[in-house]
């Protein structure tokens, strides 16, 4: 069990999770960078083609939706626990489901692969990420104003994180949480995003606002979305029962650092979400 090492062995032991959190977030950027350029950019055959903002939007909603899905389920995010997401760290913090030592290297490789996924983007597209109306996919307030936008992240947050958690938690519906997380986060840009942007993610909105000098309105997308998932929590905490542990999908082929799953020790102690027997 890594709770015997060294604080300093630990972190060393655990570094895979952390490059793999890492590594989900930057894919998640190039994926939003790659797919809102494809249809937003100036001179794109696909905004010309499809020129219903709304639909356009709605079709990056499904490209976005299905790639959070691929990562969750991916040996990357069944790895990590897949949180890509400060928030989300913070609130399995809040449950207890994630050691305090890896709370800090998990948060540092989201801010670092995000920020990496964006310039790996404009170094692809050049221009076309960085001009408007793409605009280094920033995340800002829309013409409803600063208000409507912190109550929107707040309470999408919210939901994607009680939602999670209760998927999770279900011996029955586990293995579905990612497919929900991704379905709410297409919905999400979808129907949400003129009122924010949606990020619900401190890392992802860091990401576009840091090489883009933009620093205006970023406090909103990093207290709204740690303040919406705590509410989630402790939601999760009042109605129970608790998440089993900090991955969205737990199989037996992964080692856990949360919960201390080892696969050589599968035949002893099953794990915990997808992996547990069933119960009909």
């Amino acid at each position: 069990m890594s709770a015997r090492r060294s604080p300093a062995a630990q972190l060393a032991n655990h570094l895979p999770e952390y490059l793999f959190e890492a590594l989900a977030l930057g894919l998640f950027m190039v994926s939003a960078g790659l797919f809102t350029t494809a249809f937003e950019a100036q001179g794109s055959w696909l905004r010309a083609a499809i020129p219903d903002g709304r639909i356009r939007r709605a079709l990056v909603g499904v490209a976005m939706g299905l790639t959070a899905m691929g990562l969750i389920y991916s040996p990357w995010g069944r790895r990590s626990g897949a949180h890509m997401n400060p928030a989300v760290t913070l609130a399995f913090l809040r449950l207890k489901k994630i050691q305090a030592l890896d709370v800090i290297p998990y948060i540092l490789a989201q801010f670092v692969g995000g920020l990496i996924g964006v310039l790996a983007v404009r170094l692809l597209l050049g221009t076309a990420f960085t001009s408007q109306p793409v605009s280094w996919i920033l995340t800002l307030p829309g013409s409803d104003g600063v208000l409507v936008a912190f109550i929107a992240e707040a309470t999408l947050s919210a939901g994607l994180m009680y939602l999670v958690l209760g998927f999770s938690a279900s011996r029955r519906y586990a293995a579905l949480t990612g497919l929900v997380a991704g379905l709410l986060i297409a919905s999400y840009v979808t129907l949400e995003a003129p009122l924010s942007g949606m990020s619900i993610n401190p890392a992802r909105s860091f990401a576009s606002a840091a090489p883009a000098m933009h620093w205006q309105y970023l406090w909103i997308y990093f207290v709204a979305p740690i303040l919406g998932m705590q509410v989630g929590a402790q939601l999760h905490l009042w109605q129970g029962p608790r998440a089993a542990c900090a991955k969205l999908i737990h199989t037996p082929a992964e080692r856990c650092i949360h919960c201390g799953y080892e696969p050589g020790l599968a035949s002893r102690a099953a794990p915990p979400g997808s992996a547990r027997p069933r119960s009909p």
